[in-house]
């Protein structure tokens, strides 16, 4: 939708979230339905940011602060996996350097995701307990990263680096952005130069591959990625890029390819097949983690994409929940294009590899859908409270896919 209609849109059959906020009166009611910011044109950019507005706002981190001093629960054991994580020290050191390289020859990228772990967590820890060390130790790593990367490069897991690492630098830098150790201009420089091109370049080009050879997960860090330099950049048309490729774009990130299959009533809740479940169980709960910061930080901006297309993604949460719970779910033979010339494969059954994997990404689901909207998120709420109190980076192993997600979301998101 363009910046500028009048119109008020409709999403799914129900009011957007923005729409409701303007129809409802601008930021009065935004205040009074716990928004963060002036509603504008329903599907646009807002007219201005909100700061801190990425996976956390005002209200989370405050809320976290009050609760957590007063030593309550869950808050309390959430700030206690927080604190006991070897990232979260202010004594951290970080390896900044040059050149970024995530497959193919001379890997180094470890370096650069524990270092964006670290930095987030001791943000997390200045902004909750107001422990200026941890803060002088986020803001060292973040500007030695912002003055000294140039380049991310590899083979095609680039893209993967540039996506994931860009919006979780991004929201690492949402946190410091007014601490006065931090450069905040540097940052947003290097993560127009360094990360932004190899994102606009996947989500328009795929790598030159047939648009659905690449799984979900690759176009949805991207997306993130371009939506949290928007917001970290006060940048519009950035912010815009990465929501209406969420509702419309060609390749599986946008919700329709994301979510292929949808199901009605099974056993009394609706169900949405992801599209990487006849994978495996390890990447498809990645992508709720994915999609789940897409959908939080556009919700911290005034847009609900949670809710978008009959809240497809919920469904989709829910069965992916249901699943690695041990439960059956339905499946439709998913069948897509491969390679270069689309060569045809199929799956027919879940990919039962890396059932039950623990991830963090089930408290953002859980507080949003059961506690933000009222409603019954049946198997999401189970899945949260199975690996509840959430951990972050460095506390789910060391491979690259214990810091596909920043974590921490009970600490951050319980109510």
């Amino acid at each position: 939708m363009s910046r500028t209609s009048p119109h008020t849109h409709h999403e799914g059959g129900r009011l957007s979230r923005r729409g409701l906020l303007k129809t409802a009166g601008g930021l009065t009611a935004a205040l009074a339905v716990g928004a963060t910011a002036t509603a504008t044109t329903a599907g646009a950019a807002p007219a201005t940011f909100t700061h801190p507005g990425m996976l956390h706002n005002a209200g989370d981190i405050n809320r976290a602060k009050v609760r957590v001093a007063a030593g309550d629960d869950p808050w309390l054991s959430g700030w206690n996996r927080l604190t006991a994580n070897s990232h979260s020290q202010p004594t951290w050191t970080n390896r900044a350097t040059a050149t970024i390289i995530r497959g193919g020859t001379g890997e180094n990228y470890p370096q650069l995701y524990n270092d964006i772990a670290a930095a987030y967590q001791n943000a997390l820890r200045w902004k909750v307990a107001g422990t200026e060390a941890n803060a002088q130790c986020a803001a060292n790593i973040l500007n030695a990263w912002s003055r000294t990367l140039t380049t991310v490069t590899g083979n095609a897991d680039r893209f993967l680096a540039a996506g994931l690492y860009g919006w979780q630098f991004a929201n690492a830098c949402e946190l410091m952005r007014d601490h006065p150790a931090f450069d905040l201009a540097a940052a947003q420089d290097m993560m127009v130069r360094v990360f932004y091109p190899l994102n606009n370049q996947f989500l328009t080009g795929h790598n030159d591959a047939c648009i659905t050879n690449y799984w979900a997960n690759w176009d949805l860090c991207n997306m993130a990625s371009v939506m949290a330099i928007g917001i970290l950049t006060d940048n519009a048309a950035k912010y815009d890029q990465a929501v209406t490729y969420f509702k419309s774009g060609a390749g599986n990130g946008s919700i329709q390819h994301a979510v292929p299959f949808l199901y009605g009533s099974v056993e009394g809740y609706d169900l949405g097949q992801w599209q990487e479940s006849g994978r495996d169980q390890g990447h498809t709960v990645m992508g709720m983690g994915q999609m789940g910061a897409l959908c939080e930080m556009a919700w911290n901006q005034g847009d609900d994409l949670y809710s978008y297309d009959g809240r497809r993604f919920m469904k989709a949460a829910q069965y992916v929940a249901k699943y690695n719970l041990n439960m059956d779910v339905p499946f439709t033979t998913y069948t897509w294009g491969t390679g270069q010339n689309c060569a045809q494969q199929s799956q027919t059954v879940p990919g039962a590899a890396s059932r039950g994997q623990v991830r963090p990404v089930w408290a953002m689901l859980h507080y949003h859908y059961g506690r933000r909207l009222l409603l019954d998120d049946k198997y999401i709420a189970q899945m949260c409270f199975s690996v509840a109190p959430e951990g972050g980076g460095g506390d789910y192993g060391t491979t690259s896919g214990g810091f596909d997600q920043l974590g921490f979301g009970t600490l951050m998101y319980a109510k």
